[in-house]
């Protein structure tokens, strides 16, 4: 998996990688050019270019020059804004740069992603998938090095086809955070999250879905490119704001390894710095002037708060409880990313149904990613986490291993109304999860989301970017953190 750089970002830059960076950027350009019709002199030069025996400056002779965030420029990064400068306006109007990259990315042996390969409980834990022989051959149809046989099979990792989308992301971050206070410790509050240690998974994914969305619309414009961005801008923050409220009400001590806004900071500010990153973020999407983004993003923090307010309740049948479970679940994680994903089909002009896929894309992704969070509780450990483990029982949570756990176990039904407050609750629930099925009923019903999210981006035309929606739904259900 790609590094999510976030230093490095003063003076000029080249556009430098690893093979394997090169490899995904250069698959991505050739998608494109065969959309609008630019053709490679030769095949030799194309297959020159996907196995990385080309230079640089022979590669930008090759390649379309695009304006993307991070693509195909040589420019002065970090310009100094004055004061009386729109920070919001520069950040949409300014193009970006490559960086050098010096991290080594490491990917496991490939796997093609389909139904049936989220279906296998074996399946191993893989970050790519295969554009197979027969797709490569309509770019290349040389020989490479290997002996005879098909063209070389191309890896797809998510992080590293949206590498330049993705490795300014977090310092954009906090520029907007830092640009918007005079208050230092605000400033170091509201940033402390944004470090570059999360998973980027939704910015991650709602640029894929932007990308693979242009691409099955011909669209190639830099300009809803930004846009796009400042709509993953808007997820990832939105989603730190309410860690950031969550560490409050759950009076956590320790996120991500390191010790939480809640252990360093008193509650009162830490709260404050949570509603200022939620003002930034929505001063950027008003920047956007769309009526109907703001619509489908202001349902986000309306979900959010409706999905707090439901977790501190229960029901009292298992079925009215599953299902209560379910809507929480969809509110407080799911509609984030299904309503990020929806916005960017919004501000790309596309029809009801391409919106209503993306929707239902990241309503799946999400429920799943919820489920193996859950199911994580229980099975990972406090250093791979990196928060607590059975932290859910410990607030009075039922999450769904819980509930499935009570089919085989009723007496868990009175600990889930008391919420497991009386001494012993916590350690006995614990135990029982792990005597049932409820780990395994949790991870079919996750995996079952992921198929379908996998099929409905198979709905999308083929595209690099298409294939990585596909990878996503293995990177969730194969997720060890």
């Amino acid at each position: 998996m790609a590094c999510l750089s976030t230093s490095g970002r003063r003076g000029l830059y080249v556009v430098v990688g690893t093979r394997n960076q090169l490899t995904q950027k250069q698959l991505g350009q050739l998608f494109w050019q065969q959309k609008i019709g630019r053709s490679f002199s030769s095949s030799a030069a194309v297959a020159a270019a996907l196995l990385g025996k080309t230079t640089a400056n022979n590669i930008s002779t090759l390649l379309p020059q695009r304006n993307f965030h991070g693509v195909g420029v040589v420019m002065q990064r970090n310009t100094a804004i004055t004061a009386g400068q729109d920070y919001f306006a520069n950040l949409h109007t300014n193009t970006a740069c490559n960086s050098s990259s010096s991290t080594t990315t490491t990917t496991t042996a490939p796997t093609t992603i389909n139904s049936s390969n989220i279906n296998n409980n074996n399946n191993k834990s893989s970050n790519s998938t295969i554009i197979t022989a027969q797709n490569c051959r309509q770019y290349s149809s040389v020989h490479t090095q290997q002996p005879a046989g098909p063209v070389r099979e191309i890896q797809i990792d998510p992080y590293i086809i949206l590498d330049d989308d993705l490795k300014y992301f977090y310092d954009d971050v906090r520029d907007l955070l830092r640009q918007g206070t005079s208050q230092t410790e605000l400033d170091k509050i509201a940033s402390y999250y944004f470090d570059g240690q999360g998973k980027a998974l939704r910015p991650m994914v709602t640029m894929l879905m932007a990308r693979a969305i242009n691409y099955h619309l011909n669209k190639e414009s830099s300009n809803l490119l930004h846009k796009q961005r400042f709509i993953a801008l808007f997820s990832e923050m939105v989603h730190s704001a309410s860690l950031v409220h969550d560490d409050v009400i759950d009076q956590s001590d320790i996120r991500r390894g390191k010790p939480s806004v809640n252990a360093l900071w008193n509650h009162k500010k830490v709260t404050m710095a949570g509603d200022y990153i939620l003002s930034i973020a929505s001063i950027m999407i008003a920047r956007l002037k769309s009526d109907d983004v703001t619509i489908v993003l202001s349902q986000i923090l309306t979900d959010l708060v409706q999905g707090e307010f439901m977790q501190l309740g229960s029901k009292e049948t298992e079925n009215e409880r599953f299902a209560h479970y379910l809507t929480k679940t969809y509110r407080k994680t799911a509609s984030l990313i299904a309503n990020a994903l929806k916005a960017t089909a919004v501000i790309a002009e596309a029809d009801e149904n391409i919106a209503e896929l993306a929707f239902q894309y990241g309503r799946n992704v999400g429920l799943a990613f919820q489920l193996v969070d859950d199911m994580l509780d229980f099975v990972s450990t406090a250093e791979t986490m990196g928060k607590p483990t059975a932290a859910d029982l410990k607030l009075g949570l039922a999450t769904a291993p819980v509930l499935f756990a009570c089919e085989k176990y009723p007496e868990l039904n009175p600990m889930i109304m008391r919420r497991f407050s009386e001494p012993g609750d916590v350690e006995r629930a614990f135990e029982l999860v792990h005597k049932s099925h409820g780990l395994e009923q949790t991870r079919f019903l996750a995996k079952k989301h992921c198929i379908e999210a996998i099929r409905l981006a198979q709905e999308l035309t083929e595209s690099p970017y298409q294939k990585g929606l596909q990878v996503v739904a293995d990177l969730v259900i194969n997720r060890l953190k």
